[in-house]
């Protein structure tokens, strides 16, 4: 396939004209000609020409608004007494199946994109050696996540990756009784993909599973007599809800903590204000979790990002899905956590910054007018305090910040006069706002970090 690392979209009528120029490549910023006319094309950018001449507006110099968080803990559930577990049933009955079939159906026509989850249940009948050989269980499978059980009990877990094969391989010794035995596989997906090239021809879910002991001949049980169950039967019970939570038999946590697919229950008060409330999930390790019944999504900490820690520890409890107190917290633990280290956290912004040179791209309801940099702290909060502020070349960005070989002596005063004591505020990028051009002929921008408390 050629991939063109430079585009142009041309949107034309006998009266307007509207381009758009594209450039795909990372680091480079070439100068293109169109239409009788240079411009140059920032990285990963797009360029919007009015009448197909003018620039109007570059993706590359959008206004943003830095912001940094703290995170606060509030409360820690760490009180055994207050929580409660549930074991979710392995199905091995295959008699009680809601669908059969001597074949491994995919995992999406089974479960319409309604839940996560679908087993596969076979039987199959162990005749042990006199030598004692090894049981290799082999599964291939398609989808995100794979579980195994063997006769009830869990065996291993195995999940693919963003840049990894298609396939996901399980290959465990496994240990079998003389006689009938149960194999119950989880098939789970993250999601489901909703776009695509060809998404009719794309499946999901186990593709083969096959027993080899020891030198015997491989015992394929693809066309075996499979059962299936869609979704997990506590999703089924909805006992993530108040209504239905007593419909099942919950027990003392005890010694089930790091225990694979186990359901977990307790309650909670709301934060007093108006912070954002989160959960930090960091002891646990993929499941999803609902509050007063309603989910907050998923969760997969124990899929570690190239640094060595989750993408993703703090999970946001929306305001209108809380009480004042007794929140019910249920989560579905698929591989094993410990909920005792769960905590309820408020998050606020306590920093806002912005950065913006003389050249960007002014707001869409501002054209015409210099460009600005618009600082804004959360609803109850006000701009405190004035950490940084620098006209002309200050070094660095929101993180690391220092004045550079220009800058402006009232930057400091202007910026607080505009914003101190205010929730929000803006302040142009221009000299006149600033007592003048402190070094003509020299690229300026606006740089201020500012306290929200």
């Amino acid at each position: 396939m050629i991939y063109y690392v430079l585009q142009a979209h041309i949107f034309k009528t006998e009266l307007k004209c509207a381009a758009f120029l594209v450039n795909f490549d990372k680091h480079q910023s070439p100068t293109v000609v169109f239409r009788n006319t240079s411009f140059q094309l920032a990285p990963k950018s797009i360029s919007i020409l009015s009448e197909c001449r003018t620039v109007v507006f570059e993706t590359a110099k959008v206004n943003a608004q830095y912001g940094s968080r703290t995170a606060k803990v509030v409360e820690s559930l760490n009180d055994i007494h207050t929580w409660k577990a549930f074991k979710e049933p392995i199905p091995e009955d295959i008699s009680k199946a809601v669908y059969t079939g001597n074949q491994l159906f995919e995992h999406l026509s089974m479960t319409k994109d309604e839940t996560d989850y679908l087993w596969y249940i076979v039987s199959y009948e162990y005749r042990p050696s006199d030598d004692g050989q090894l049981v290799l269980l082999n599964v291939e499978s398609r989808a995100h996540v794979l579980h195994a059980f063997v006769n009830t009990e869990y065996i291993g877990s195995v999940h693919g990756s963003h840049d990894g094969p298609g396939n996901i391989i399980l290959n465990m010794n496994i240990s079998l009784k003389e006689g009938q035995n149960t194999i119950s596989l989880l098939s789970v997906m993250v999601g489901s993909p909703d776009s695509d090239a060809h998404m009719e021809r794309r499946s999901f879910g186990i593709r083969k599973v096959s027993i080899q002991q020891g030198q015997q001949p491989l015992h394929l049980l693809n066309n075996e007599l499979w059962g299936y169950q869609v979704g997990l039967y506590g999703e089924g019970k909805r006992i993530y809800t108040q209504e239905e939570a007593s419909s099942v038999e919950w027990t003392e946590i005890n010694n089930l903590t790091y225990h694979p697919l186990t359901w977990y229950k307790t309650t909670f008060a709301a934060p007093v204000g108006n912070d954002a409330v989160a959960l930090n999930l960091t002891s646990m390790g993929k499941g999803e979790v609902w509050v007063n019944g309603e989910s907050i999504g998923r969760y997969w900490v124990s899929f570690k990002a190239p640094s060595g820690q989750p993408s993703q520890s703090l999970y946001h409890v929306p305001q209108h899905f809380l009480k004042p107190t007794d929140n019910l917290l249920v989560l579905v633990e698929e591989i094993g956590g410990n909920p005792l280290e769960i905590t309820v956290n408020t998050v606020s912004i306590t920093t806002v910054c912005g950065n913006v040179n003389e050249l960007s791209s002014p707001a869409l309801h501002t054209q015409g007018k210099d460009p600005e940099v618009r600082l804004r702290c959360q609803r109850g909060k006000h701009i405190s305090a004035i950490e940084f502020a620098s006209y002309g070349n200050p070094a660095g960005d929101c993180t690391t910040f220092s004045t550079g070989s220009c800058h402006a002596a009232l930057s400091e005063s202007v910026v607080k006069q505009a914003c101190i004591g205010k929730r929000g505020c803006s302040i142009p990028v221009s000299p006149a706002k600033f007592g003048g051009d402190p070094c003509p002929g020299i690229q300026k921008s606006l740089l201020v970090v500012a306290s929200c408390r």
